[in-house]
């Protein structure tokens, strides 16, 4: 199991690129953290989610 902000998914195996490509998440509005490292948006299809991992992703809000 992988923990995406706080939820619980079976995705290991998988890697950040394709979880990401099943979500609504903006690849260019999101920063991502990986066991507490950024993960650069050029590694996304090479990082691949192993259980155990806590992974955050954070959406950028534009406003003022």
């Amino acid at each position: 199991m992988v923990q995406i902000n706080s939820e619980k998914l079976n995705i290991a195996g998988k890697t950040l690129a394709e979880y990401l490509a099943t979500t609504n998440y903006d690849p260019k509005r999101i920063a991502v953290e990986c066991n507490g490292d950024i993960v650069p948006k050029a590694q996304y299809e090479e990082t691949f989610l192993k259980d155990g991992d806590i992974v955050e992703v954070v959406s950028f809000v534009g406003g003022g």
